[in-house]
């Protein structure tokens, strides 16, 4: 594997192509942890503690770094910043005054070199957020309000996860993951944080995107032709599992509650349908 997660993805231009992706940040949480742990809540070096062991536990052909998650850990640690997100009425605000705070900026930066330092260039370090829409909506709720998302709020959403990201610019990034709510969102109005990962020669995979829907390096979903395809459902039901065409991978996310032996059996079974 690489650093880049382009180079690695199906048809990308590295040596071995990334055939297996892992979500197991919950598993690895609540077995590390507790239910209620927060890799989150003591800073950098805690956080890449966890990591550490948490990448133990499967090692992962992707690692992944969840924003999303930073930004929920530090809302409920400062709970006078959900009445700032509420205090003025534009449908995007919540989320831009949200992106804005210096806080989570560095530490997020904080935990980029450390992880980078860590992974030494061997698999693709990857951010992983929600959608701007999806993240639009989360704000919008966290500040008390009625989730209101349309495309033109969305496309503001999109400007401000571009601005955020230049915190991690010059970092060891090697990709971005946008993970869509129950609806795919327009992503026609995700130009500006598609552009800036482009510039910073980001792969961008979506989550849950349409299927076919352009503007990604691939997609992940359990359409059969996804890049990345979902088999989370066969896999921990025991059922027959498809297998990755050339220019696919097999996605799986660990069920928090799963039994450790379950999950290594899966995980071996997963690994066996793939090519070395």
């Amino acid at each position: 594997m690489s650093q880049s997660l382009a180079e690695d993805l199906p048809k990308g231009s590295g040596t071995k192509a990334l055939r297996v992706w892992l979500e197991s940040s919950g598993y690895a949480r609540r077995l590390l942890l507790g239910e209620a742990g927060d890799p989150w809540a003591e800073g950098a070096a805690k956080y890449l503690s966890w990591f550490t062991q948490a990448r133990g536990l499967l090692r992962g052909d992707v690692a992944v770094v969840d924003v999303g998650d930073m930004f929920r850990s530090w809302r409920a640690r400062h709970p006078g910043l959900a009445a700032e997100m509420g205090s003025k009425k534009r449908a995007p605000y919540p989320l831009r005054r949200m992106l804005e705070e210096e806080g989570p900026r560095a530490l997020l930066d904080e935990v980029t070199v450390a992880v980078g330092a860590h992974l030494q260039g061997q698999v693709p370090l990857v951010l992983a957020m929600p959608a701007p829409g999806a993240w639009l909506a989360e704000a919008q709720v966290a500040a008390g309000r009625e989730a209101e998302v349309d495309a033109d709020a969305v496309e503001d959403a999109a400007m401000y996860m571009a601005d955020f990201v230049r915190c991690v610019a010059s970092r060891p990034v090697g990709g971005l993951l946008l993970e869509e709510g129950a609806e795919p969102g327009p992503a026609d109005r995700y130009a500006p944080i598609l552009n800036a990962a482009r510039h910073y020669r980001w792969a961008v995979v979506g989550r849950g995107a349409a299927p076919g829907q352009g503007g990604f390096d691939a997609v992940i979903g359990t359409d059969p032709a996804a890049t990345g395809r979902d088999v989370t459902a066969a896999l921990f039901a025991g059922e027959p599992l498809p297998e990755a065409g050339a220019g696919q991978f097999l996605f799986a996310e660990v069920p928090v509650a799963h039994a450790p032996e379950a999950v290594l059996e899966a995980v071996a079974r997963l690994r066996g349908t793939v090519p070395a």
